[in-house]
C-alpha cells in the first residue's frame, strides 16, 4: 500500500472525522450551522494536524446545498465537487509559489467577483507566511473588509512570521499536536478497517516516532506496510524506521553506570552501521532517562506513570541501584540540551559521543552533590592570598608566618585581589541583613557568629549532627580561604555542603573569614539557622575556635539609563573630537554584554 493511497484513502470529509483538535471542530462547526462566518481565518500549527483538511470541511459545510449546517453532507454536487478539488469558487493557493505582490492582486481582484455556484467564495492560501511583505501590504485592507460572499483561510506552520496587522484581522485558532494514545487509536482504527493484524508495541513506536503529526504517522504506517508481512511487528518498524531497539538503551545504561567509555564507543558505533535515526534515538534516550528518575526520585513507587510493559519497568529499576540519583537528572538534562547541538552539527556523530563520554564520567567530572552540577555556575573560590593573622592550631589568634623557600626554589608571585573587592560598598555591619540595593563589607568592631545571627547563645555550640569536624583534623600550615573550601568539602563526608555554599567567594585576614555571596537571596540562604550552623562548625575546625565570620554580598554596579549613556558618550573626548572634526553622527549606541 503506496503513502499516498493510505493518506488520501482515510483523509477526513466530515469535522467528526478528524482526529483530535475538539475545540477547533467545534466552533467551527458551530459557526457554519448558524451561518456566522469571519472574513478571515488563520489556522496554526506543526505539520500534519488537520489544518488544510478542516479548511476544506469548513468549504463544504458553507456552500453545501443543505447549509446552513454543522456537517458537510458528502453527497451534494458542491461537496463532491469541494472534495475532488473541482469548485471553481474553492480557491486553493500554495503561498509558496505564489507569493508576490502580482499574485496578492490578483487575488484581490478575483474576490470581488460573486461566486458562480456556491453560496461562498473560500480561498485557502496554504503556508501562508511565505507571503511576501507587500503580498501581505496588498491584502491588509481585503481580510479586514471582504465582500459578505467571501472569506480567506490562512493555514501556516509558522505564525510568528505573520504582521501584526493580518493577525488582528484574522480569527486564529492554533492546532495541537495529537496525543501519542490518540495517535495510537486512528492508527489501530485504521488497521481495524483494513483488516490487518498488528503487535501493539507497533504502533506504539510508530506513534512515537510521528511525534503529534498524524500525517506523519499514516505516512510512517505505510512505509512499514510496504513491506507485506503480517502481522505488523515491533521489530519491523524497527527495522525500517531506523529505531533502536530496546536492549541498545539498556546497554548504554549499563555504560553509563560503568563508566565503560570504550563500550559505549563501541555502542555507538553499531548504531550508525544500523543507520538509526539519531533524533529519534535522542527523543528515546531522554524518555528512558525521565522514567529512570521517577523510579528512583519514587522508590519504585511510580512505575504506575511510566508507559512501559512491567518487565521493562523492572529492567529500569534494576539500574536505580547503579546510578545515583543526581547523575540520573545531570544525564537527563545533558540529553535533553544535547540533542539540538548533536543534530545540527557538523559532526554529528562525534558530537554524540561526547555526550555519551560526559553521562559516563560525570561523578568523575562533577560533585553532584554541589549546586554547581546542576547547572549554576560557579566563580570558584577567589584566594585571597596567603593568611594573615589567622588563628593558630593551639588558639592564640596569629598563624606562624610561612617558611621561607628553600635554596634553588622559586618564590610564588603574589596573588592578586579577589575581584569583588573593588567593587565592594562602604563597610557595613557583619552579618547583618542588608537593606535593598545595601552590599555587605566587613567592618571593623564586634563580630558576631552566625549561631548569634540565627538566635544562639555566644557560648552554645552550634549543633552539626553527623558532620565530623575535630579541631586536630584541620590540617596544620598557614590557612586560607581556597584550603577551608577544600577541607569543608573533604569534611562533608557524603553529607552534602549547605545549598550555595560552594558558590561563595571570600579571603580569610585579621582573625575573621569572609564570605562573599552572589546576591542578597544567596547570602539569606547562608544565614539560615541550621546552614549557618554547620558553616560555623566548619570554620571553627579550621581556623580555630576564635575565628570571626563575615558575609558580604558582591557589589552591582547600578545600571545606567539611555540618557546618561548618551551623555557618557558624548563626553568622552575621542568621540568629541569626532564630532567637532569629521561631522560624526551618533547613530545608536548600546551596552557592551
Amino acid at each position: 500500500m503506496s503513502t499516498q493511497s493510505l493518506t488520501a484513502k482515510y483523509r477526513p470529509q466530515r469535522f467528526a472525522d478528524v482526529a483530535g483538535q475538539d475545540a477547533v471542530k467545534a466552533v467551527l462547526s458551530r459557526a457554519s450551522a448558524e451561518d456566522r462566518i469571519a472574513p478571515a481565518y488563520l489556522f496554526s500549527g506543526t505539520r500534519g494536524v488537520g489544518k488544510t483538511t478542516i479548511a476544506r470541511i469548513m468549504a463544504k459545510a458553507i456552500n453545501c446545498e443543505t447549509a446552513p449546517t454543522a456537517e458537510p453532507c458528502n453527497r451534494c454536487r458542491h461537496c463532491k465537487a469541494i472534495t475532488a478539488g473541482a469548485a471553481v469558487d474553492v480557491v486553493e493557493i500554495d503561498a509558496a509559489s505564489n507569493r508576490g505582490i502580482d499574485d496578492a492582486r490578483r487575488l484581490k481582484e478575483d474576490i470581488g467577483y460573486a461566486p458562480i455556484e456556491c453560496r461562498y467564495k473560500v480561498f485557502i492560501v496554504d503556508e501562508a507566511h511565505m507571503l511576501t511583505r507587500e503580498a501581505f501590504n496588498a491584502l491588509l485592507k481585503t481580510l479586514e473588509e471582504p465582500p459578505g460572499h467571501a472569506t480567506f483561510i490562512l493555514a501556516t506552520t509558522e505564525p510568528h512570521k505573520f504582521p501584526a496587522t493580518i493577525v488582528s484581522r484574522c480569527q486564529h485558532y492554533t492546532f495541537k499536536r495529537l496525543p501519542q494514545k490518540g495517535l495510537e487509536e486512528h492508527l489501530r482504527s485504521l488497521l481495524e478497517r483494513e483488516g490487518i493484524a498488528f503487535e501493539p508495541q507497533a504502533l506504539t513506536l510508530i506513534a512515537r516516532r510521528g511525534a503529534g503529526s498524524v500525517r506523519d504517522s499514516m505516512s510512517l504506517l505505510a512505509q512499514t506496510l510496504a513491506m507485506g508481512r503480517t502481522p505488523l511487528a515491533a521489530e519491523d518498524v524497527r527495522a525500517v524506521l531506523g529505531l533502536a531497539g530496546r536492549e541498545v538503551l539498556l546497554r548504554l545504561l549499563s555504560g553509563v553506570a560503568d563508566g565503560d567509555c570504550a563500550a559505549l564507543s563501541v555502542l555507538l558505533a553499531e548504531v550508525l552501521d544500523q543507520g538509526l535515526d539519531l533524533g529519534f534515538f535522542l527523543r528515546e534516550l531522554a524518555g528512558t532517562w525521565r522514567d529512570l528518575f521517577l523510579l528512583s526520585q519514587s522508590g519504585g513507587q511510580a512505575a504506575g506513570a511510566i508507559d512501559a510493559p512491567a518487565e521493562e519497568v523492572d529492567e529500569l529499576a534494576a539500574f536505580t541501584k547503579r546510578l545515583s540519583l543526581a547523575h540520573i537528572h545531570a544525564c537527563w538534562q545533558l540529553t535533553l540540551e544535547g540533542q539540538r547541538r548533536v543534530l545540527h552539527s557538523l559532526e554529528p556523530a562525534q558530537a554524540l559521543e561526547l555526550l555519551l563520554f560526559n553521562m559516563a564520567s560525570l561523578p568523575r567530572l562533577l560533585d553532584l552533590e554541589s549546586p554547581a552540577a546542576s547547572g549554576a555556575t560557579s566563580p570558584g573560590p577567589a584566594s585571597g592570598g596567603p593568611a594573615r593573622g589567622g588563628p593558630s592550631a593551639s588558639g592564640t589568634g596569629r598563624a606562624p608566618a610561612a617558611p621561607p623557600p628553600a635554596s634553588g626554589q622559586r618564590t610564588a608571585p603574589p596573588r592578586e585581589a579577589p575581584p569583588w573587592r573593588e567593587e565592594a560598598a562602604p563597610a557595613s555591619t557583619p552579618l547583618a541583613a542588608p537593606s535593598a540595593g545595601a552590599v555587605a563589607q566587613p567592618a571593623a568592631g564586634p563580630r558576631v557568629t552566625p549561631s548569634e545571627a540565627a538566635g544562639a547563645l555566644p557560648g552554645d555550640e552550634p549543633a552539626t549532627p553527623g558532620l565530623p569536624l575535630p579541631e586536630e583534623a584541620a590540617p596544620a600550615g598557614p590557612r586560607d580561604f581556597a584550603g577551608f573550601m577544600a577541607y569543608a568539602k573533604s569534611a562533608a563526608n557524603g553529607q552534602g555542603l549547605p545549598m550555595g555554599f560552594t558558590l561563595c567567594q571570600g579571603e580569610f585576614a585579621d582573625g575573621a573569614v569572609t564570605f562573599v555571596c552572589q546576591n542578597e537571596e544567596h547570602q539569606a540562604q547562608l544565614l539560615r539557622p541550621e546552614n549557618a550552623a554547620r558553616i560555623e562548625a566548619m570554620a571553627r575546625a579550621y581556623f580555630g575556635p576564635d575565628v570571626g565570620l563575615t558575609f558580604a554580598c558582591v557589589q552591582r554596579a547600578p545600571e545606567m539609563s539611555r540618557r546618561e549613556l548618551r551623555d557618557e558618550i558624548k563626553g568622552d573626548p575621542v568621540v568629541r573630537k569626532m564630532i567637532d572634526e569629521f561631522g560624526a553622527v551618533i547613530v545608536s549606541f548600546d551596552p557592551i554584554n
